[in-house]
């Protein structure tokens, strides 16, 4: 029996280990015991405990509480204990999700006592590297015993930077492994969306009608922080919905409710911009499945944007899922007026492709699979 430790913090990686959760469960029950540490970094019970309830997954063994705090503050609290804990623990890896600050503490808390690192979703490049979620998946990436990407590009990101033909051995003498796993995130969008229908009412309970509004989110600092470029964004938004008569549902983040509410916005929205508390997964699977377009600065959502096959307005200078624009099924607009405006115009007015780019639903097994061979059965 090997013991993993699952390492989680914030709202994508929650949804994320659903999918290897429910894989232990279902195949690996006699062969794998996971144990999950949340780390605290998203600590609303509304961006964190509801996704625990409504996914199934197992409650944390442990949680640091860490809290929010500048980078460095946060990110030296999960160090310490996450490490305090696989001193006291015997685990045969951990695994870690993504690009924020707990995926860079698990990285380097484990990576520093010779404990084996799983990385789901290596490879991701946006090549921005004012983005600390960059400088995270980097890092994680580099001190990782598996790299597991989730798409063909992610694999070719890796390779253009030496991970195949790295010499790196780790201290139980084994070299690095690059796999093209697919993406959780697609078993996780196939097996709940029609669950979804079942546990939330959102879509008549906003009285929506399908393919009849723009879904938005916004949570990036960089757009959160920045008072113009929330305006830009703000005002796209609200041109676009009075212009085509299109009410947009904008599930807010905390951070934008907040610096709304301190007036640091000069823009009277209309009420076709429904502002409404975060929403559960159920709620964001129902939103996105029956959305005209999506509009989003979201990582995570400009996939299942992709998975549900709605065009995405993509409100960041970049992606890292760069084959969602190369397939013309999402533009780039930043925190653009006319980027935005023109955008959604090309979008909702021509047709749009969605090849299977992601896997084929499958990959939390592939995961577990692989690392049960690394450590050898």
């Amino acid at each position: 029996m090997r013991r993993l430790l699952t390492i989680i913090g914030a709202r994508p990686q929650i949804i994320k280990a659903a999918a290897i959760s429910r894989a232990v469960k279902n195949h690996y029950a006699n062969k794998i015991e996971e144990h999950i540490l949340h780390t605290g970094q998203h600590y609303d019970a509304n961006m964190s405990q509801v996704f625990f309830d409504e996914l199934g997954i197992p409650q944390p063994n442990y949680n640091l509480g860490v809290g929010s705090g500048s980078h460095g503050l946060q990110t030296a609290k999960m160090i310490s204990g996450i490490e305090e804990i696989l001193f006291s623990n015997h685990y045969d890896g951990i695994i870690l999700y993504g690009d924020t600050n707990s995926t860079l503490a698990g990285a380097v808390a484990a990576s520093k006592i010779h404990v084996p690192v799983f990385h789901i979703e290596a490879g991701l490049r946006s090549f921005n590297m004012a983005m600390p979620e960059e400088i995270n998946r980097i890092v994680c990436d580099q001190l990782s015993s598996i790299c597991f990407a989730p798409t063909q590009t992610a694999v070719d990101n890796l390779r253009h930077e030496g991970f195949m033909d790295s010499q790196a051995t780790f201290r139980n003498g084994l070299h690095r492994r690059v796999c093209n796993c697919g993406d959780v995130m697609y078993d996780n969008s196939i097996y709940f969306a029609s669950i979804a229908r079942e546990h939330t009412s959102i879509i008549q309970d906003l009285h929506l009608t399908s393919n009849a509004y723009i879904l938005a989110t916004i949570h990036r600092d960089n757009n959160t922080d920045n008072p113009q470029r929330l305006q830009a964004i703000l005002k796209a938004l609200s041109d676009i919905s009075q212009q085509d008569n299109i009410p947009v549902i904008l599930p807010l983040h905390p951070r934008t409710r907040k610096i709304l509410e301190n007036n640091s916005i000069n823009i009277n929205l209309p009420n076709s911009i429904r502002i409404t508390e975060p929403a559960s997964f159920f709620e964001i699977n129902m939103l996105e499945q029956n959305a005209r377009i999506v509009m989003t600065d979201s990582g995570g959502v400009q996939k299942e944007a992709f998975f549900f096959e709605k065009p995405c307005v993509i409100l960041r200078p970049e992606t890292e899922w760069v084959e969602i624009v190369n397939h013309g099924a999402g533009i780039i607009a930043d925190a653009d007026y006319q980027r935005i405006t023109t955008a959604y115009r090309q979008l909702v007015d021509h047709p749009v492709h969605f090849p299977k780019l992601f896997g084929d639903a499958h990959a939390a097994e592939k995961i577990l699979q692989t690392i049960l061979d690394y450590l050898g059965e």
